[in-house]
């Protein structure tokens, strides 16, 4: 399924930039929005419990000030339930802790060098996992 956008044929390195490609995953995966229902910390899983809406609100990036406009569930997650203790660990699995960290980021693009600083996990690895054929939860290379 074509998104409208054209992504690279070139290879990735260690200094192409991923980031969670949230298209993709409203293309290929129906039940997205369960998942990251599932990332919510305590006290938002209640505040979203009958939340069935995919309401936007606007996001300013704190470092362009380019207002974007994002998924309310999305919003909360990146801003609040990201940041709680306990959401990213060293024992988190390799997919599941990259995901995690853009969520916590904002989903600010990183190479797979920085990745491997904040995760303590070899840069090669990460991008082996990566630049592979699958697509594991829409972590993409990024593109302008």
């Amino acid at each position: 399924m074509s998104n409208g956008k054209r992504y690279s044929l070139l290879k990735p390195t260690l200094e192409t930039p991923f980031h969670i490609d949230f298209n993709w995953w409203r293309q290929n995966d129906r039940d997205w929005r369960v998942y990251l229902r599932s990332l919510l910390c305590e006290e938002h899983k209640n505040v979203f419990t009958d939340w069935e809406s995919e309401q936007t609100i606007d996001w300013v990036d704190p470092v362009t000030a380019e207002v974007t406009p994002v998924d309310g569930l999305q919003h909360t997650l990146m801003t609040h339930c990201a940041k709680q203790p306990g959401f990213l660990t060293e024992h988190t699995a390799l997919v599941e802790a990259v995901f995690r960290l853009f969520l916590a980021n904002g989903n600010t693009p990183m190479t797979a060098k920085e990745l491997a600083m904040h995760l303590r996990r070899p840069a090669a690895t990460i991008l082996r996992t990566l630049a592979g054929p699958r697509v594991y939860r829409g972590l993409r290379p990024c593109c302008d």
